[in-house]
């Protein structure tokens, strides 16, 4: 579907957003809890849980806290693993994406990603994707002083691509990357498609849409018109 909007910028989060990367996770936590004598952790419940980060699934396949001893030392060993497992990714992008992206370039709409993912596992993952030339603007943690749902992450690509915040789109799928793009003045679009918690419910989080699948990222866009 061709582009028809006043949307001048497109941002996205990134995993459970844009790229789903739970296959990756999955892969690395078996073969972390091998390593441990562990039960293996059902992917559904790695979806449930891989948008709250490396540390929440350790948390998840050894139930254990961060004070625990053993913490720090398994969530190096599973940060170091998924490192190695993303030279072959097996991350995709959600169906209809690959689409929308070409049809911003295609009209000239300058698209970013935002994200709480630190900028080495990102890079290496965008890289390996061959999406990190076609990406117009990069905010991990690592640039910014606060992250998401703090401002600044959204509002430093906005300024990157020199984007009107009142005519970009933040796409995310946590409760989190609502509230940044709320608290950016951007406009917020909930991915109900992602890695959302048993208990998270999108339409609870105030954004000012939410798509079911991404496919529908599209036509929204073209709905989004100002004078």
């Amino acid at each position: 579907m061709a582009l028809d909007t006043s949307i001048e910028c497109v941002l996205f989060d990134l995993d459970g957003s844009l790229i789903d990367t739970a296959q990756d996770f999955k892969v690395v936590l078996d073969r972390l809890t091998v390593e441990n004598n562990r039960e293996s952790v059902t992917t559904e419940r790695i979806y449930q849980t891989v948008s709250d980060g490396a540390r929440a699934l350790v948390k998840l396949a050894f139930a254990i806290e961060e004070d625990h001893e053993s913490f720090e030392g398994l969530n190096q060993r599973l940060l170091e693993l998924y490192y190695e497992e993303l030279a072959q990714t097996r991350a995709m992008l959600y169906p209809g994406l690959e689409e929308l992206l070409a049809d911003l370039d295609a009209n000239n709409i300058p698209w970013g990603i935002v994200t709480n993912k630190p900028e080495k596992y990102t890079l290496r993952l965008l890289e390996n994707m061959q999406l990190l030339h076609r990406c117009g603007a990069l905010v991990c943690p690592d640039h910014v002083e606060h992250r998401k749902p703090h401002p600044e992450p959204i509002l430093k690509a906005c300024e990157a691509l020199s984007a009107n915040t009142e005519r970009t789109v933040y796409v995310g799928d946590h409760l989190r990357d609502i509230q940044a793009a709320k608290n950016a003045d951007v406009i917020a679009i909930a991915a109900a498609y992602g890695y959302l918690g048993p208990e998270a419910k999108a339409e609870e989080w105030y954004a000012d849409f939410i798509v079911q699948e991404p496919t529908q990222i599209v036509g929204l866009l073209n709905t989004l018109k100002f004078a």
